[in-house]
């Protein structure tokens, strides 16, 4: 009895340890499958997690093949998950070519095999981590966020920072505008707003908690961004406010009433300032890869009469259309030449914000939309790409949809952008990734790759910032947490001499 016993669960467990079959009677559906995510037609770097996705069509089962020259592998059920193993060497087989899958499903008895679609993966390689806020996408649950990490290789998450280490029930914080110098995870800061408020750097393994508000200058610091090479970041300074639209398709509005350029010296802890013309609101600063200009926003905005200029930006907010200007920067005296501009958005009737240059200097990607510098909330906002070798700008078609693309980073390699965009539902913000080739096409965006292909549909919370690094910040949220908890050291103001702008 007992050999009887075992026999049979010898066979059980031969049973559950096939493998999958692929059907050999089936019949072609004449379509494609309808899948989530889409990757259909999209291109990959060689060392990106394997792309899971699912049937979105009712079935029995499913069965699914991957072919890459020789490497075949088979997975079964509705959401086609491949192993890290397995995926491995189908990616190499296909390196500069394509992965061609098959989806088989079955209802009741009979199989149908849809159209084939191809995963092209480029031997361009991607950093191999990302971070970003996770935001509910609510105006009273700000304190329920974090700054995540993901590792793009795998599936592995980690928080960096969570908000609630230094908020209370009755004093909330806030976190917001992480940054890195040239993606290094040791060099990196972010801003904590209200209660314990300061702006917290680490430099090498140096934690420093700042307070870079002086009596010179307008607010601590807000849209950073480093130098590529030295212990200097510029950020713009903002008095910024939330409005509500009661008509109009774009709900939320956030706008400056005003808002300066400056530059923090870390060495020193010095701040000095880059640009505060009373009738421009400088914005969202970005340094050029080799470290000698400092590219930026600004919108011209004069005061028309003697009502606050909170009220005159809410009245008027249609106007507000920001301009790309440049300044040079000399490293030697820490001191900018005048501006030049770059793109004329406002004489087209539009508005960029969100400069940003790839890491061979020759492309810049912005974000443009008809008003404002916000652009996460417009609708109507796309990614343009303009060509600094010749000037010429256009919209960025093949990455952009009828909803939102706004925040945007480029890989240190120049191959990949990571985006920030709406287009599945309108309502939540998911990073996606595209190719862009050495003549600035791109291809196919893809949205982040997660273990189960159904976890951003039930995730409900927004990507905010998604920054591109070489690898993980190893410092814990807890020991963020207890620099958060320490006095900030005030940042020195210096007048560096001769800087255009300045009402010095």
């Amino acid at each position: 009895m007992r050999l009887k016993y075992f026999a049979l669960g010898i066979i059980a467990l031969l049973a559950a340890c096939s493998q999958p079959q692929v059907p050999t009677d089936y019949t072609d559906a004449g379509k494609s499958a309808s899948i989530y995510p889409d990757y259909s037609g999209v291109t990959i770097p060689i060392n990106m997690a394997p792309l899971h996705f699912q049937l979105m069509q009712p079935a029995d089962e499913v069965v699914c093949r991957f072919t890459a020259g020789q490497e075949q592998l088979v997975s079964e059920g509705p959401k086609v998950m491949p192993s890290i193993d397995d995926w491995r060497p189908l990616a190499e087989a296909a390196k500069g070519g394509s992965i061609s899958i098959e989806v088989f499903a079955r209802q009741n008895d009979k199989w149908q095999r849809y159209k084939p679609f191809e995963i092209y993966v480029s031997p361009d390689s991607i950093d191999p981590w990302l971070s970003y806020r996770l935001i509910s996408p609510s105006y009273v649950t700000y304190e329920e966020l974090t700054i995540n990490q993901r590792c793009l290789e795998n599936y592995d998450e980690r928080v960096i920072y969570d908000n609630v280490l230094c908020s209370t029930e009755k004093n909330g914080q806030c976190i917001n505008c992480h940054n890195y110098q040239n993606g290094n995870p040791q060099r990196m800061q972010f801003h904590a707003r209200q209660n314990l408020g300061g702006t917290v750097i680490n430099y090498d393994g140096k934690i420093i908690k700042t307070n870079l508000k002086t009596d010179s200058t307008l607010s601590a610091g807000v849209y950073p961004t480093w130098h590529p090479r030295l212990p200097l970041i510029a950020y713009s300074t903002n008095n910024t406010m939330q409005m509500f639209h009661t008509r109009d398709l774009n709900k939320i509005e956030v706008l400056d009433s005003q808002s300066d350029l400056i530059l923090y010296d870390l060495e020193h802890g010095e701040v000095s300032t880059v640009e505060n013309d009373p009738d421009e609101y400088e914005v969202f600063p970005f340094w050029s890869p080799d470290g000698k200009w400092l590219y930026y926003c600004s919108a011209h905005f004069e005061q028309r009469d003697t009502t606050s200029a909170e009220t005159q930006s809410i009245k008027r907010y249609k106007e507000i259309k920001y301009n790309v200007y440049r300044k040079p920067f000399n490293e030697k005296t820490l001191t900018f030449g005048p501006r030049e501009m770059v793109f004329d958005a406002a004489s087209q009737n539009l508005s960029a914000t969100l400069p940003r240059i790839s890491s061979d200097g020759r492309w810049l990607l912005l974000s443009v939309g008809e008003w404002g510098c916000f652009h996460i909330w417009h609708r109507d906002a796309d990614l343009w790409l303009m060509d600094l070798k010749t000037d010429s700008i256009r919209p960025f078609k093949e990455v952009n949809s009828p909803n939102v693309e706004a925040y945007h980073t480029w890989s240190r390699s120049g191959r990949w952008i990571v985006f920030s965009s709406r287009r599945y539902d309108g309502d939540f913000t998911r990073p996606f990734f595209a190719h862009v080739d050495a003549e600035g096409h791109a291809t196919k965006p893809f949205e982040l790759p997660c273990d189960d292909p159904d976890y951003h549909r039930q995730l409900m919370k927004s990507y905010n910032i998604p920054e591109l690094m070489t690898g993980p910040v190893t410092v814990s949220p807890q020991q963020w947490a207890d620099v958060l908890k320490q006095d900030p050291v005030p940042a020195k103001f210096v007048s560096r001499g001769g800087q255009p702008g300045q009402k010095e």
